[in-house]
This record gives structure tokens, sequence and C-alpha cells, in this order.
């Protein structure tokens, strides 16, 4: 009798085909690693493993650290309304997008110009209740936008270690345990602040950050599966939105509000407002009442 030899067993090659983001890792990694035994059992056992692991790449790996709205203020500063200081208002920097199944951010060219248009006019109907002089900043162009986009990206960074490092306390590093326990709020974007376009003319700088990923389809039923199924909590969408007040001669960050889970939907003209009331409730000086008092 001739006994049954081995099951077929096929190696596929890369498809570069396969959409980006950890799932699609996590897919390729199992075409190459595990070997396909075409019988109706094995192909299970593949399925089931590889939406395991994409299932925790998406809720553990994907997941952000849950942060509340903090506000901070330099230890001995102080802004009063009408002191004659002038504050240059910067263009905010805005991106906008989805989040994708496994938590990745795609951007959406259509949503984030809509936003900052929604944004700025926003902006431009409450800075006169600042408390103090506005400027706006003028346009730049060349080195001139570079060097602003930089700082901006500058600011977006620090503001994210600030939450991490000082805000949220798991995380505290051992100088900014102090610091808080001290109440001193001792963070800065350098001394080239006073190079940017209109800063010579002014004694403040205000910049304006906001990133919004509008969970996608399949991570909403990513959120429904991991509820329902393993009862684990997984976060749909986010909404990160930063204002710091800037000492255009030194660099020192002398006011931040921080919130990385915020209201009001950018995409329309009353959310943005709503989200511009928000980042600037507690500004030094500020006549803007809070956004849910509205």
């Amino acid at each position: 009798m001739t006994r049954p030899g081995p099951a077929q067993v096929e190696s596929p090659e890369r498809d570069n085909s396969l959409e980006s983001g950890r799932c699609s890792g996590l897919l390729w990694w199992r075409n190459r690693r595990i070997p396909r035994v075409w019988d109706e059992g094995a192909k299970l056992k593949i399925t089931v493993s590889w939406f395991a692991a994409c299932f925790f790449a998406a809720t553990v790996l994907g997941t952000p650290v849950a942060a509340q709205e903090r506000a901070a203020v330099k230890q001995g500063f102080s802004l009063a309304q009408g002191s004659k200081k002038k504050i240059l208002v910067f263009r905010p920097s805005v991106s906008v997008g989805a989040q994708s199944t496994g938590g990745m951010f795609e951007p959406n060219a259509e949503w984030t110009e809509k936003a900052k248009a929604n944004l700025q006019a926003a902006l431009d109907k409450l800075q006169n209740q600042l408390g103090n002089e506005v400027l706006v900043a003028p346009d730049s162009y060349g080195e001139d936008a570079r060097n602003l986009q930089e700082h901006m990206a500058l600011f977006a960074a620090v503001s994210r270690a600030v939450i991490q490092y000082q805000f949220f306390v798991g995380n505290r590093l051992p100088t900014k345990k102090r610091d808080n326990k001290e109440d001193v709020f001792d963070w800065s974007l350098g001394s080239d602040v006073s190079s940017l376009p209109g800063a010579k003319d002014a004694d403040y700088g205000l910049f304006i950050y906001d990133k919004d990923a509008y969970g996608s389809t399949g991570r909403k039923l990513l959120q429904a599966v991991a509820i329902l199924g393993a009862g684990i909590s997984v976060k749909s969408g986010e909404h990160a939105g930063y204002a710091g007040l800037v000492d255009l001669k030194t660099g020192d960050l002398l006011w931040l509000n921080a919130d990385a889970s915020m209201g009001g939907d950018v995409r329309q003209a009353d959310g943005a407002e709503k989200r511009i009331r928000q980042l600037l409730e507690d500004f030094p000086g500020s006549a803007i009442a809070k956004a849910a008092d509205q």
C-alpha cells in the first residue's frame, strides 16, 4: 500500500500590493513565516492567529496614552488685560485625517484645508478678546516659511513632552516631579523664535497646533468587537490641540493649554469655534468664556 505523502506546502513571495499599516505588516510576516497548508483546518487556524495578532497591535500598540486637559503658567509670569504688551498670532498648524483599523493616521487633504479655514475664521473672531494688542503674523515664504514650520513642529513636540513627562503622573521625569512640587513650569523653544516673521514687533507669540484623526469604519468595527468580545476598550479617533504663549525674545514657554481629547468637529464652522474657545479659555488676561458655557 502506498503511504500518503505530506500535504503540499506553498511558500509565497511578499505581496507589495498590501496596504500599509500594522495589520498589513503582520499579514506579510504571517505569509513569510507560516507556511500555508491548504486544508480548511489549517486555513482557519492561520486566520484566527492573524486576527488575534492584528487585534493586539490595534489595541495595545495603536492606543495612545489617555490624557486630560491641563494648563500651566511659567512661575512668576502674569499678563493683565490692557498691559500694552503685543501678542503675535501665528496661523494654526492643522492636520486632519482618518484613523485606520490599526490606529495609524491617514491624512486627508480636503478635511485639512476645510479645518484650516474654519479654525482661522474662529481665531480671527476671538483674538480681539485676548485682552491685549494683537498682531497678525505676516505671510511667510521661502526660508521664513520653513523656519516657521519647523518652530510649529517644535512647539507640538514640546507640548507632547509636557503632557507626557510633567502633566501625566505615571510618566513624570524625576526633575519634572520636583518642578510640580515646587510649582515650576520650565520649558522653552529656544531663542531662535526671535527670527520668526513679525517677531521683532511683538512681545509674545501665540502658537496653536491641532491634529484630528476620525475613526474609520474599520476602527469603529474593531472598537465594537473589542468591547463585545474581549471586553477591551479601544479608542476610536484622536483629537489633540495645544495652545501656547511664547516669549519672543527668550523662547520660554510662558503658558500652555494642552488637551489630547478635544471636542468639536473642526470640519464644521461651529465645531472649529468650539475648539478655539477650548484652547484659549485659560489664556492669561483673556475675556474669552469657556466653551462649555456657550
